[in-house]
C-alpha cells in the first residue's frame, strides 16, 4: 500500500493526480464484492470529485494547499460536518440538526486539501471495542473474509476503508482502543495521540475525560502526517529513531495473560528481531496496573460521562439503540457522584505512580490486542460479546487513562492471522513515539 509521503511525491512530479486517485478509491467503494457498502453510511463522490478537480487545477499552477492535497480519505461518522447531521453510526439520532460548521480536526484537513470521501462505519455511539453494528452492518476483517471476522473497534470503517484501499487514511477517535484495536485487526497502523494535541469540539463525545482523535493509515510516516495536520504542526516525517541501546519494557503479565498462539508467535517472533537490531527489552510488572480493574467498576469514567450525555436520547429512543451499547452506557447510572469524584481522584494517582514506575524508559511494548479477530458468528451470544470486548480493550484502554500516546502498527503479513504491535510513549512525547515506531517499522520491515 503506498504511504502519504509516497503519494505526495507522485502528485507533486504530475505522475499521479488527485482525480484518478479518487476514482480509484470511488471503484474500489462501489466494488459489489467488497466492503464498501458497509464501510460508507454517506458517500460523498460528486464533492469528492469537484474537489479532486480544483486541486489538480491548483497543483497545475503551483498552488496547492500543501504537499498532500488531493489525497482522499475517510471520516468517521462522529464528526461534525456541516450541512449534515452526526448520527455516530445510530438510528437514535437520524433527526438531528445538521451541524453549523466542521469540527477543527475536519476543517483543518480540509485546509491541507485533503479529500473527505464520507462517513465511515462504526460501533454506535462509539462503545464497543469490537466494531459490530446491528444497524447499518459490519465491515469484515480482511483477513479470512469468508469466515467473516470482526474488524475491531470503534472506528472499524475507517480500518477497514485504509486496509482495503478504499483511502489513503481515515480519520479515527480512541477512548478506550478505538483507533488501535481495528488497526491490528485489519493490519494497518493506527495512533492515539496525547488528548490534548486535537480539538475533540465537533466530534460526538463518549467521555470527553478519555476522547482523542487520531489516524489510521498505511504506514507510520502516513499517520504522523495526519497526526500533525490535525494538531496544528508541520507534518515533518519523523526521522527513524536507532533501536540501540533503546529501552522498551513489556508489561507483565498484565500485558501478555491470555494470548492465543498466533498473537504469542508473532509478538515473540517481533522482540527476538528488536533485541537483534539493540534495543533492551524487559518484562517488568508495574504494580499501579494492578489497580486497573477500578477502572472497570460500573463501566467507569466512560459509562458515568457517556451516560450524562445519553440520558435524555435514551429517554426518547432507547428502542432504537443498540441495546448492548445501551446497556453499556446504562451502567453509569449506577453511579453517585461520590463514585465518579473517587474515580477521577484513583485516575490521578494511576497517573503519578505510572509516570515513576516507567521513569527511563523509551517507550512501553506489548501486543495491541491478546487475540486474533473473533467470528462475527461466535459472538452472538452476549456472554461471548462481552467476555471478547473486555480483552481487546485491556491492553489498549491504560493509555488513555495515563493521556499517553500509543501507537499500533502490523507484524503479520497480508493472509496471517493479523496482529498489532503497540508502543506507548509519554504524555506529549508524541514525536519521540512516532521516531520510535518507525525505526521499528524499518527493522520488522
Amino acid at each position: 500500500m503506498r504511504s502519504l509521503p509516497e503519494t505526495a511525491a507522485l502528485l507533486e512530479d504530475g505522475t499521479l493526480s488527485a482525480a484518478t486517485l479518487v476514482e480509484e478509491c470511488l471503484a474500489r467503494i462501489a466494488d459489489p464484492d467488497g466492503q464498501g457498502s458497509r464501510v460508507f453510511l454517506k458517500l460523498h463522490a460528486a464533492e469528492a470529485r469537484a474537489m479532486a478537480d480544483a486541486i489538480d487545477r491548483l497543483r497545475r499552477a503551483g498552488r496547492a494547499p500543501s504537499p498532500y492535497a488531493g489525497i482522499p480519505l475517510g471520516l468517521k461518522d462522529l464528526f461534525d460536518i456541516q450541512g449534515e447531521p452526526t448520527q455516530a453510526g445510530s438510528r437514535a439520532l437520524a433527526a438531528a440538526p445538521p451541524a453549523a460548521r466542521h469540527a477543527p480536526a475536519v476543517a483543518r484537513l480540509l485546509a491541507a486539501g485533503m479529500i473527505p470521501l464520507g462517513r465511515t462505519n462504526m460501533t454506535e455511539f462509539a462503545y464497543s471495542g469490537l466494531g459490530i453494528n446491528p444497524h447499518f452492518g459490519t465491515p469484515l476483517s480482511p483477513w479470512d473474509r469468508a469466515s467473516g471476522h470482526v474488524p475491531g473497534g470503534s472506528s472499524s470503517g475507517s480500518a477497514v476503508a485504509v486496509a482495503d484501499g478504499m483511502a489513503l487514511a481515515a480519520l479515527g477517535t480512541d477512548t478506550g482502543g478505538s483507533c488501535r484495536i481495528p488497526a491490528a485487526f485489519c493490519g494497518v497502523v493506527g495512533y492515539k495521540p496525547t488528548a490534548r494535541r486535537v480539538p475533540i469540539e465537533g466530534v460526538l463525545p463518549l467521555a470527553t475525560s478519555l476522547d482523542s482523535v487520531g489516524p489510521l493509515a498505511t504506514s507510520v510516516a502516513s499517520a504522523a502526517v495526519i497526526d500533525a495536520l490535525l494538531a496544528a504542526e508541520p507534518p515533518t516525517l519523523p526521522e527513524p529513531a536507532s533501536l540501540s541501546a533503546l529501552r522498551l519494557a513489556i508489561p507483565a503479565p498484565f500485558a501478555l495473560d491470555g494470548m492465543d498462539e498466533a498473537v504469542a508467535a508473532a509478538f515473540g517472533a517481533a522482540c527476538t528481531r528488536l533485541s537483534a537490531a539493540g534495543a533492551h527489552l524487559e518484562e517488568r510488572s508495574f504494580a499501579p496496573l494492578s489497580r486497573f480493574p477500578r477502572f472497570l467498576d460500573h463501566g467507569g469514567i466512560a459509562a458515568a460521562e457517556a451516560y450524562a450525555w445519553h440520558r435524555t436520547l435514551i429517554a426518547g429512543h432507547g428502542a432504537e439503540y443498540d441495546q448492548r451499547v445501551r446497556r453499556r452506557i446504562e451502567q453509569g447510572a449506577r453511579q453517585s457522584a461520590a463514585d465518579y469524584i473517587a474515580i477521577l481522584e484513583d485516575r490521578t494517582a494511576f497517573i503519578r505512580d505510572m509516570n515513576a514506575a516507567t521513569a527511563g524508559i523509551d517507550a512501553l511494548l506489548m501486543p495491541t490486542v491478546p487475540i486474533v479477530p473473533p467470528r462475527l458468528a461466535d459472538l452472538e451470544a452476549d456472554a461471548d460479546y462481552n467476555r471478547a470486548n473486555l480483552l481487546v480493550l485491556r491492553n489498549t484502554m491504560p493509555a488513555n487513562l495515563l493521556d499517553r500516546c500509543a501507537l499500533s502498527l502490523p507484524i503479520t503479513r497480508p493472509g496471517e492471522p493479523p496482529v498489532g504491535l503497540m508502543l506507548v510513549g509519554e504524555t506529549m512525547g508524541d514525536q519521540r513515539l512516532f521516531a520510535i515506531a518507525a525505526g521499528i517499522e524499518r527493522t520488522l520491515g
